[in-house]
């Protein structure tokens, strides 16, 4: 994969150049020398949005409910009674 750089001006004046240099990896659209856009295919930007679930989904780890886990206990005591009054 290989990353391209293009000024808006150099876009504007040879799109079809973007579009070619997009095949082999994203085109990053500059200006005022900071990226602005980018430009991917159609078939790069499906697979970089596809759909992978919600957090909570991704978190549940399911299939999983087997796994036993008893932390450890500190031997310090970490929380103190703090007087607010």
């Amino acid at each position: 994969m290989s990353i391209t750089t293009l000024s808006s001006r150099e876009f504007n004046q040879d799109a079809s150049g973007a579009k070619r240099a997009a095949q082999h990896g994203p085109v990053f659209i500059t200006d005022r020398g900071k990226p602005a856009h980018v430009l991917l295919t159609i078939d790069e930007y499906r697979r970089l949005s596809a759909s992978t679930g919600s957090i909570v989904d991704l978190l549940a780890m399911a299939g999983h409910d087997a796994i036993e886990f008893e932390p450890q206990r500190l031997a310090s005591e970490i929380f103190r009674s703090v007087d607010l009054s």
